[in-house]
Formats: C-alpha cells, sequence, structure tokens
C-alpha cells in the first residue's frame, strides 16, 4: 500500500521507517528540509534504538521524504504525527495538527484516509479538523508506543484502536497493519472518533496516575524506613495491580503524559468538573524533584559547591528531554546556589541552560562533585563504582533505584 506519515518526529519516524519494513511505500512529510534531508540520507533524525538501522535500509527504496504534500496525492492513507504541545494553561495547542490538515485537504480526495495519531481533545477532532479536510475519511488512531521501546512497541502491540464513523476507514487501517494484526495478533479495537481518542488520553492518565501513586507511597514508605521497592514487588504480583510503572522515583517526563493530562484536566474543568484525582497525580509528580533537592541539602550545603546531574533524558534510550525531571532538579541547585556539571550519554539541555556544564562522562561529571543526584536511569550509571572515589564528598540521591550502595559512599534513595 501507499502510505504517508506527516510529521517526522519520535513517532512518526518510528511508524515510517517501521510501515516501509512491513512492504508498504511510505513517504514521510515534514516542514523541515534537515530532516528530509536526512532520512532521504539514510539517516535517523531522532534517536530511538532500531529505527536508525530501518530508515538506512529503506531510505531510497521504500521509504522516501518530502517537504511537499503534492507528493502524497496518490496515497491510500496518512498517518497524521504532529506535535500538539501544552499552553500554558494545560489545554493542548492543536495548530500543527490543523495546518496539517489543511495542506491534507488540499491534496487528497474522497478515496484518502487520514488517520490522526496526534492526540487532541474530542470535540477539536470533529469540529476544528475534520472540516479541514475536504473529501477526505477521518479516522483516530492512537498509538501506544514509550520513547526508548517505540519500535518495539510498534511491532509487538497489545491493542490497535480505530476511531471513524466509516467501514472504509476501518477497513484502510486493518489492511495497512495487516501485517502486525497477523504476526502480534494485538485486539484490534473498532470504535468512534471520540472514544478512539479518549482512550489515548485515559491510558495515559492512568499510567501516570499509577506512577505517582507508588511514588506516594514511596514518601510514605521513606519517612517509616521501609523499603519502597519490596513493597512494590510484592503489590505488584496481585493482577488487579500488575508490575509495570511501580518503580517509585523522581517522577515522569517526557512528551505524553505531562501534556496528556494536563490536557484532561483542563478539558473536564472547561465542563464544570474538577478531576481531583488527576489533579494530585500531577502535583505528587511536581514536588517529587524538590524531594530529591531537600534529600541532599540534608547531606550538603550546595551553595558554591559543585553538583552532578546524571541524566538528561526523560528515560533512558531517548535524547528527549521534553519536561524532564532533570529541568526541576537544575534550577532547584541553581537556586541554592550550586555549580551544576551534567552528564548524559546522549541528551543534552544546551537549550534549556545554554550556560550549563556538559560533561563527557559520568567520571568527569563526579570528579570534584561534592554531591550527585541520578535522574535517568542509564544502565551505565549502575556500572558505576570507582568513579565515586573521585567525588570530593561522595554523596549520592538516587531518584532512580539505579546505583547500588557501597562502602565509602553516603547514599540516600528518594523513596526508600
Amino acid at each position: 500500500m501507499k502510505a504517508s506519515v506527516v510529521g517526522s518526529g519520535y513517532v512518526g519516524t518510528t511508524i515510517a521507517a517501521a510501515l516501509a519494513d512491513l512492504g508498504h511505500e511510505v513517504t514521510a512529510v515534514d516542514i523541515d528540509p534537515d530532516v528530509v534531508a536526512a532520512i532521504e540520507a539514510g539517516e535517523s533524525p531522532i534517536e530511538e534504538p532500531g529505527v536508525d538501522e530501518l530508515v538506512a535500509r529503506h531510505s531510497g527504496h521504500r521509504l522516501s521524504a518530502t517537504t511537499d504534500y503534492d507528493d502524497i496525492a496518490d496515497t491510500a492513507v496518512t498517518i497524521l504525527a504532529v506535535q500538539t504541545p501544552a499552553r500554558e494553561d494545560g489545554a493542548i495547542d492543536p495548530s500543527y495538527v490543523e495546518t496539517a490538515a489543511e495542506s491534507l485537504g488540499a491534496v487528497v480526495g474522497e478515496d484518502h484516509v487520514v488517520a490522526i495519531k496526534s492526540t487532541v481533545i474530542p470535540d477539536v477532532l470533529e469540529e476544528r479538523i475534520d472540516p479541514l479536510l475536504g473529501e477526505a475519511t477521518l479516522a483516530a488512531n492512537p498509538e501506544f508506543q514509550r520513547e526508548g521501546s517505540a519500535l518495539e512497541d510498534f511491532r509487538n502491540p497489545h491493542k490497535i484502536v480505530i476511531g471513524s464513523a466509516d467501514e472504509v476507514a476501518y477497513e484502510r487501517l486493518e489492511t495497512l497493519y495487516a501485517g502486525l494484526i497477523e504476526s502480534a495478533d494485538p485486539a484490534v479495537v473498532r470504535t468512534g472518533l471520540r472514544e478512539a481518542m479518549m482512550i489515548k488520553y485515559a491510558n495515559n492518565a492512568f499510567l501516570a496516575s499509577k506512577i505517582s501513586l507508588i511514588n506516594d507511597i514511596g514518601n510514605v514508605c521513606k519517612a517509616y524506613d521501609v523499603d519502597t521497592y519490596e513493597v512494590a514487588d510484592a503489590i505488584g504480583l496481585d493482577p488487579r495491580i500488575g508490575s509495570a510503572f511501580l518503580r517509585s522515583g523522581v517522577g515522569w517526563g517526557g512528551s505524553c503524559f505531562p501534556k496528556d493530562t494536563s490536557a484532561l484536566i483542563h478539558a473536564a474543568r472547561e465542563q464544570e468538573y474538577e478531576p481531583e484525582m488527576l489533579a494530585a497525580a500531577h502535583a505528587v509528580n511536581d514536588r517529587q524533584p524538590e524531594r530529591l533537592l531537600s534529600l541532599l541539602d540534608e547531606h550538603v550545603d550546595v551553595e558554591g559547591k559543585r553538583i552532578a546531574v546524571l541524566g538528561l533524558a526523560f528515560k533512558p534510550g531517548t535524547d528527549d528531554t521534553r519536561n524532564t525531571r532533570a529541568i526541576p532538579v537544575i534550577e532547584g541547585l541553581r537556586k541554592r546556589g550550586a555549580s551544576v556539571v551534567a552528564y548524559d550519554p546522549v541528551a543534552t539541555l544546551a537549550e534549556e541552560f545554554p550556560d550549563l556544564d556538559h560533561a563527557a562522562s559520568a567520571a568527569e561529571a563526579l570528579d570534584g562533585a561534592h554531591g550527585a543526584a541520578v535522574v535517568t536511569d542509564w544502565d551505565e550509571f549502575a556500572a558505576l563504582d570507582e568513579e565515586f572515589d573521585r567525588m570530593a564528598d561522595p554523596v549520592v540521591v538516587d531518584g532512580r533505584r539505579v546505583v547500588e550502595r557501597r562502602d565509602g559512599i553516603t547514599y540516600e534513595g528518594l523513596t526508600w
């Protein structure tokens, strides 16, 4: 099938490369000519395990890229996967989706299905996006991929959700995903447009709330000198709870959980309903970085001291720093007068903190430091040992339970 994917970020690039690997002829569309040039050269514009290999394999064959919407006029289906950032009030900004939809509507006809993967509130989808698509058929096809394992999640989906009011959309998208349906046997959920989008919001809201709940429980455990991870391991054996997303720590970040929970809270309040549990999940998450800093304060007066921040990406396996917990940690350290040096294997915060000292290795970051805050659970941090001997004061506050306790280190877990 000839397919197109609009938006070549973390979601769009993964999907475009994976669809090409399934045998489809895929055209990626992006407004950034540098992104298009990278894909055309066989280079992935994102840091995501396995995607670079697929882009290199299929570029020039089943995968191409363009900035011109006219180049996708003859495709059968378009996956629209552009960003929907949050506004200051928590509402989503649908302008990128609207611009893309308008451009699509100008070149595709009635025998074309546009599947929205970008996350938007149901009213926005029906009232603002659909009219821009002209005669094309609208569908909602939310994604459930995690950064750092996006390709694996695409290939082994637990569910494929298709929302539409038209049988053509169901059939077209099921044909697009036929290879996955045959190999992975996921649940295929046929539903309405509104329901499909709310499934995405509800999915992320549940996961974000689960993390915040175990973090809240972890904070109580910390007060009673109880190992939160032992508690979590035990309650995770209950099939009603499950073991996933029970790693207590410094909180969630990234592009999805923060903006999707904020958007759902904002949308609920617009309907004059106060979503107290969602608001509480957000509040718990927002205060975790300060709790980490408070633990550091108990051992080190950071003013004028060199403090290492290990991990800048919001999670391991990606270079994405959107809403990373490292940002409030660094801000808090600087407010306390600390001299911050940071290290991450692939990510930087050069845009957010132009004068931030980025070390070339964890050892360099720890050299002469009077304290260290672990924010991202990269595997290489678990292997650190003699590097801590280079610290002026070996004080480690671990926000992800990745560093092993050892003699010679003053170690604090955030919630254990």
